[in-house]
């Protein structure tokens, strides 16, 4: 994930901690002759008793006794939530034989099941938003008896008897891990399949940004706008995406690579899978590998050529095969290497991977192009540094004692074998300023700020200078002197420079937002505020 400069998330589980509360007083009733009881009794019907999710247990756990979720009824047939139906559904026999059916699920999809007329539905809306706005999510309930009594008949038709309230809280780090990706040059876009007003709420309480689309602006002809602008636009300038199913997460993350953006997605449930194949995932050390390797298939490749046409060198399949074993089973070891990870996103740069790999050719090459400074100063994991030692220690034995008939091999003792070990010392050093001067020509950068340092967590004081900064904003107090902390070095991707402007609006609206709470409750009051004590800012 080193080279990623964008990262989609799901919401549920992954920002938020997917530990789901009901509200009981703020149940809404929709239909007559049912009460909030009522609407939480057939929503706990609607659900799973074994194997629940997040949203069943919360449902049937809100009962005086989770057993009334079965009590008295007999169920025929369960229909479980999936990504794209959005909801589950219920079939059973009461006491006195007659078949009933209940649904639960995302309100728009139980909304389309009632066929609602457009006034109540206009209502229905309208509750659900007023839940958004404090950062609930909605789940939508629906009954039908079925006097067919078969479990595959159509029923009469459904009634939305109400909407309950979900609050998800998001997870203690989530606002501090997406601020340090931000910092780092990684834009975050939250993709949910909740409200586009629960979306926004979120991104606004966990400072992503609050400039978000429905899913509806995903479909439609390709060339479609929407806000005048070109849909792979709107989706590299978006913060997020609400409604959205499984096709449209894969969309999302397609139209990014298209758009040249090394993409990483998260999400932990089976709606996410399609996405996460599709993103680019663990390309953190294929670079090193692969300067290592274009060096020493160049090295092996070059070298056995001169030899062979020149001193008409007789190179034994076996001997092959022993360079061959050597060669990879160190490289083999670069996957549990520890490298100090960049600063910044990377990139494929395959000009200075095949003219670093070209130039140096050398056995301890791996350690040059393991390290973006000098390569002595970072320690290289104990398993590689084996690996290399004993991959030498055998080509050496080999080199200098091998006798064998079977394939003309015959040592070359220890004058030339101490003489290539001198050898490769001596001309170690040179090759880090090598390394330095090649990726200097083509990039213009020899080294970024991580190159002389051993700190394990570098830019950390920039980062908590940064939130102290908004911090002293949000509560009204003059910034120190010098506090321009992302001046003209800081190297922010232009997107997400622009993705951290949008939250720190969002914040300040949320400041404005509470101060005039704050002066409508003292008006209301007739409180004196300048006779209170403040050792703060209002």
């Amino acid at each position: 994930m080193a080279g990623m400069d964008v990262l989609c998330s799901d919401k549920t589980g992954t920002l938020t901690l997917n530990k789901l509360t009901v509200d009981k007083t703020l149940i809404e009733v929709c239909s007559k002759g049912v009460d909030k009881d009522m609407v939480l009794l057939y929503a706990a019907r609607a659900s799973r008793v074994e194997n629940q999710d997040a949203i069943d247990t919360c449902i049937v756990n809100m009962l005086a006794d989770p057993k009334e979720a079965r009590a008295g009824i007999k169920e025929v047939h369960f229909l479980p939530f999936n990504p794209v139906d959005k909801r589950t559904a219920i079939t059973y026999i009461d006491g006195n034989g007659d078949w009933h059916r209940v649904s639960k699920g995302a309100p728009e999809q139980i909304i389309e099941l009632c066929k609602m007329a457009p006034d109540a539905e206009k209502k229905v809306h309208t509750l659900i938003a007023s839940y958004a706005d404090r950062g609930l999510r909605s789940l939508g309930v629906s009954y039908q008896q079925v006097p067919e009594k078969n479990k595959e008949s159509a029923g009469d038709p459904w009634q939305f008897i109400g909407l309950l309230p979900l609050f998800d809280p998001p997870r203690h780090d989530s606002a501090e891990t997406i601020r340090r990706a931000l910092h780092l040059g990684v834009n975050v876009k939250m993709i949910t399949g909740d409200q586009l007003a629960i979306g926004k709420e979120t991104g606004r309480r966990l400072g992503m940004g609050t400039n978000m689309y429905p899913s509806t602006a995903l479909l439609g002809d390709k060339n479609t706008a929407v806000d005048g602008l070109p849909i792979d636009e709107l989706i590299e300038k978006a913060d997020g995406f609400a409604g959205v199913f499984p096709e449209h997460k894969y969309e999302i993350v397609k139209r990014l690579q298209d758009k040249k953006h090394i993409v990483g997605m998260t999400g932990d449930g089976v709606n996410d899978a399609p996405a996460l194949k599709k993103a680019d995932i663990g390309i953190a050390r294929m670079k090193n590998y692969t300067i290592y390797a274009v060096s020493i298939t160049i090295r092996i490749v070059l070298g056995f050529m001169l030899v062979a046409l020149i001193w008409k060198f007789d190179f034994a399949p076996f001997m092959v095969l022993i360079i061959a074993i050597l060669n990879d089973g160190t490289i083999m070891t670069i996957s549990k290497d520890r490298v100090k990870p960049s600063p910044k996103p990377d990139s494929w740069k395959l000009d200075e991977i095949f003219e670093t790999g070209g130039s140096i050719n050398s056995p301890a090459l791996i350690f040059v192009t393991r390290a973006r400074s000098w390569s002595f100063v970072e320690r290289p994991g104990y398993l590689l540094l084996f690996a290399f030692f004993a991959a030498q220690l055998v080509a050496t034995a080999i080199a200098v004692y091998a006798d064998w008939d079977f394939c003309d091999m015959e040592g070359i003792g220890w004058a030339w074998g101490g003489a290539i070990w001198v050898f490769t010392l001596v001309t170690y050093v040179p090759l880090d300023v090598l390394k330095f001067i090649i990726r200097y020509s083509i990039s213009g950068k020899g080294w970024n700020n991580t190159a002389f340092t051993n700190k394990k967590d570098y830019g950390r004081g920039e980062r908590e200078a940064l939130w102290a900064r908004e911090q002293r904003t949000l509560n009204g107090l003059s910034q120190p002197a010098g506090s321009d902390l992302l001046g003209s070095k800081e190297e922010l991707s232009d997107i997400a420079a622009e993705a951290a402007k949008r939250a720190e609006i969002a914040r300040l609206r949320e400041l404005h937002t509470l101060k005039g709470h704050v002066e409508s409750v003292v008006k209301q009051k007739g409180i004196d505020i300048d006779a209170i004590p403040q050792n703060y800012t209002v």
